[in-house]
């Protein structure tokens, strides 16, 4: 079984999330940590639960979702993966930054690579890895059917979608990005997204007005 840990970090209220088995093996999906405070808080809740943990696993490579990676590889010699798609945009991360007015140089980790439809294996627990580009060309969103969520990053939200007018960002193929990837799964399967609140796939079909 799959547990999920949701904290909110960075002034674009990013959701970071940990997700951990029955063995107290963990991925961290999407470090958002900017600040020593944020790191902290992250490292100690690792530690003080005695969590493994196995690697990061992002759903994208946009700023506010990459702040805390090369703090965690440093401290828990882990790898960092993204989907190869995203490498552009991680490589931008620091131009990013700057127009943002952010301290930030960019990711220092070399990037491994995770491929639409592959699995991830934490123990006997399975992610599936969907492609959902729009918001950004590589993203992915993570779904797990066992414990019937997804991790949408930055595709699906709330009452809303990803913003596309971001580089590589596309209105057209993010809806069909969601309609294809994350609308057919089951009505009541959990929402984590991004930024926000949990949602369920049944409640956007329904009442999201960007996918009526």
């Amino acid at each position: 079984m799959l547990s999920v840990i949701q904290f909110t970090f960075n002034p674009f209220q990013e959701n970071t999330y940990i997700i951990k088995n029955e063995l107290n093996e963990c991925w961290i999906i999407d470090p958002g940590m900017y600040d020593t405070n944020e790191v902290n808080q992250v490292i100690n809740h690792l530690i003080s639960k005695d969590l493994k943990v196995q690697a990061i696993i992002n759903t994208h490579a946009h700023l506010d979702h990459i702040f805390g990676v090369d703090a965690l590889v440093e401290r828990f010699n882990i790898p960092f993966f993204i989907h190869e798609k995203e490498l552009a945009v991680l490589n931008h991360a620091a131009n990013s930054a700057q127009m943002f007015g952010f301290n930030f140089r960019g990711v220092k980790t070399v990037p491994q690579f995770i491929k639409e439809k592959e699995i991830l294996h934490l123990g006997k627990d399975e992610l599936e890895i969907r492609f959902v580009p729009g918001h950004s060309p590589g993203s992915i969103a993570f779904y797990n059917a066992n414990n019937n969520w997804v991790i949408s990053g930055d595709a699906l939200f709330s009452g809303s979608i990803g913003r596309t007018d971001l580089p590589g960002g596309d209105y057209d193929t993010l809806i069909n990005s969601i309609k294809a990837q994350l609308l057919n799964l089951p009505p009541d399967t959990i929402v984590y997204s991004g930024h926000g609140s949990t949602t369920t796939i049944g409640t956007e079909k329904k009442n999201n007005p960007f996918l009526s």
